[in-house]
């Protein structure tokens, strides 16, 4: 069965979401999500959308310190046009009815937040739920506009271009290649379905499953980078993974955050003998950015053979800590933790990818009609290290630029005249009857992501992981060639692709920058020596 529509998004985020409802001025707009539409890592985002709203700040401010956290490698030219799109992207949500709060006996002046690597109070906030106001309002005009359609439970699972398609991979030719859909797996069907598109847009977020504790949900397998470099675009920059420094530790507790923003309104770091520890890392102490903490943090557990540290803000008033983190409130109180009585055990955890699929100013790869906004591009924004709330900015800014370039770039395709692509094959392929070999290596590859790819890292454990991720992906290959399609494979295998991209490129960089720590290396924050690290794969 082949679908034709005119723009199709890969992902149901904030990215996702504000391309559609832009894109679908001009045409039809299929969206296709993993799970439900609202289950994503931008309905999980706690802290806020940083912007300069208020007088005592200003774009110059806000640009110096994401290039301050960038470490040398942002662009600055993408980071002065984001942040000064920042004041429009705020009110457009609001004119879609995002309620963020407000200074108190006040219609109009937004109460804002402070984060780490930020001089002013500059987040825009809902309490502790932004991620989630801001996915709702969007999904609610998404499910509203008659252009656009939404199918959950589909997984892509891999880019189809105009070369000549065998399976599930393609024979590159000679001429300019373009994207003209994805195969995607229905899986309340079981089949591999084809989308012939005008545009496609990656919006599928991005890989904190690829270790073994991130603050991410399970969809976050990197999916969007692994596929867009398996059809021959550019990716930069992976080994630039942010670990948020203050992920809840317990049992109990799947991949809760403790919003930054906890350390900014006066939160305090100390071990668990109750003794503060910042100080000696920082002069910015629970204010510094979030690769400085998350070594700290790491350095303490393993100096004094802790399982956590504890983050302690119940100094504050009762009253004001319940109403300014009403969900990290609630939650940490079901698991017997009462934050405005005691402080709240965490640790640090994979939490965003700065590196990505590459991009220019308006989303485009280098891949014709197809485009990337949110964590699953590299922009230029983030440098070697993300500024906090810095990244729901991003998201709007360029799906916002990429739905604008597609408009354009749509006119000159006809559809209806280009030759569809071949349907998927699947032939000689049987039920799989060995579920524990996806089992065992996806619980490998996370494992040994921790332990040698990790917030601290060598290029001995770096040869080694490298040695192993091989390994993987040849039993992978030979277990994708020879069975039915799953969701779970698909994941897998786009995890093994993620680590080795990131394996790779730590390897590569022979320096300590940002979020990438060698021990080996002294650390750098001039302007770059080494620029990006760039795959691009030749071929399939």
């Amino acid at each position: 069965m082949i679908h034709k529509t005119d723009f199709l998004v890969i992902g149901s985020g904030i990215a996702g979401l504000n391309f559609a409802l832009i894109a679908a001025q001009k045409g039809k707009v299929t969206i296709i999500t993993k799970k439900k539409v609202n289950k994503t890592n931008t309905a999980l985002a706690q802290g806020g959308v940083a912007a300069v709203m208020s007088k005592d700040d200003s774009f110059d401010l806000h640009v110096q310190d994401t290039l301050a956290a960038g470490a040398g490698l942002c662009n600055r030219e993408v980071v002065e046009m984001v942040i000064k799109n920042a004041p429009d992207m705020i009110k457009s949500l609001v004119d879609k009815g995002a309620r963020f709060n407000k200074e108190e006996g006040s219609k109009t002046e937004f109460a804002m937040g402070q984060e780490g690597g930020h001089s002013r109070k500059r987040i825009v906030h809902a309490h502790d739920l932004t991620g989630k106001e801001i996915e709702d309002v969007l999904v609610e005009h998404s499910y509203a506009n008659k252009n656009i359609e939404i199918l959950e439970n589909h997984i892509a699972v891999n880019l189809i271009t105009h070369s000549k398609s065998i399976r599930s991979s393609t024979l590159v030719t000679d001429y300019e290649k373009q994207c003209c859909g994805a195969y995607v797996l229905n899986n309340d069907t079981g089949e591999i379905e084809t989308f012939h598109a005008g545009i496609v847009l990656i919006a599928a977020g991005g890989a904190g499953k690829v270790y073994l504790y991130t603050s991410n949900p399970d969809i976050a397998a990197g999916d969007g980078v692994a596929m867009a470099y398996r059809a021959g675009a550019s990716v930069a920059n992976l080994e630039f993974v942010q670990f948020h420094p203050t992920c809840l530790f317990h049992p109990e507790a799947k991949n809760f955050l403790i919003s930054e923003a906890v350390r900014g309104e006066g939160g305090i770091l100390k071990d668990i003998r109750g003794n503060e520890f910042m100080e000696k890392y920082s002069s910015d102490k629970e204010l510094a950015c979030r690769d400085v903490v998350a070594r700290a943090i790491d350095n303490e557990m393993k100096v004094n053979g802790d399982q956590f540290v504890c983050l302690d803000i119940s100094h504050k008033n009762a009253d004001y800590i319940k109403k300014r983190f009403p969900n990290i409130y609630g939650n940490c109180l079901r698991l017997g933790i009462d934050i405005t009585k005691e402080p709240i055990p965490v640790v640090p955890a994979a939490h965003y990818m700065c590196g990505g699929v590459a991009t220019g100013m308006s989303g485009q790869t280098d891949i014709k009609r197809l485009y990337v906004a949110g964590e699953a591009a590299c922009t230029g924004l983030h440098g070697a290290n993300r500024l906090a709330s810095n990244s729901l900015l991003e998201a709007l800014v360029y799906s916002k630029n990429a739905a604008f370039a597609s408009i354009l770039e749509i006119e000159s395709i006809d559809l209806k005249s280009e030759a569809e692509p071949l349907s998927w094959d699947e032939m000689g392929t049987d039920d799989s009857d060995e579920a524990i070999v996806v089992a065992q290596n996806w619980d490998e590859i996370r494992r040994l992501m921790w332990n040698y790819v990790g917030i601290v890292r060598t290029d001995k454990r770096l040869s080694r992981a490298l040695r192993r991720i091989e390994n993987i992906q040849q039993e992978i290959a030979e277990y994708y060639w020879n069975f039915k399609i799953t969701s779970d494979l698909v994941e897998l295998r786009n995890l093994a692709t993620v680590a080795q991209l990131i394996i790779k490129s730590a390897l590569i960089r022979k320096e300590s920058r940002g979020l990438h720590y060698n021990l080996e290396y002294p650390e750098r924050d001039d302007v770059n020596w080494l620029k990006n690290t760039i795959f691009k794969k030749k071929s399939l």
